[in-house]
């Protein structure tokens, strides 16, 4: 798969995990929990981080896990959209910031406009 918007997809699952159902109801009692930042911005990319409730890590399958750096791995669009977290289209996560592992970062291309359907 190409990097795009720097990311390294090598970070992720292969191919995106989806969830049980008793894994989606456990995590559902959380979701209301979920913290989404302002939006910001440089010249290039439009940011924006969320966090999760920290008890909400302990009910995230062990897949989502990168156990080499104690953080969620990168999560494609279904993956994270599954897990409850709800934005407009055209967001990637593209990193975990190590020191608060509850917190992921999202970007998208500036101005970005979904596809036409």
């Amino acid at each position: 798969m190409p990097e795009t918007l720097g990311i390294d997809y090598k970070r992720r699952n292969a191919k995106p995990r989806a969830l049980t159902d008793s894994e989606r109801a456990r995590l559902e009692e959380f979701i209301d929990a979920i913290h989404y930042s302002s939006r910001y911005n440089d010249d290039e990319y439009e940011y924006r981080h969320v966090q999760l409730p920290k008890a909400m890590l302990k009910v995230i399958p062990a897949e989502y896990h990168d156990k080499s750096k104690g953080t969620l791995k990168l999560l494609w669009e279904d993956e994270w959209r599954a897990m409850g977290i709800t934005q407009s289209l055209g967001w990637e996560h593209y990193e975990v910031h190590e020191p608060e592992p509850h917190i992921l970062l999202f970007k998208r291309p500036l101005n970005y406009q979904a596809p036409n359907q």
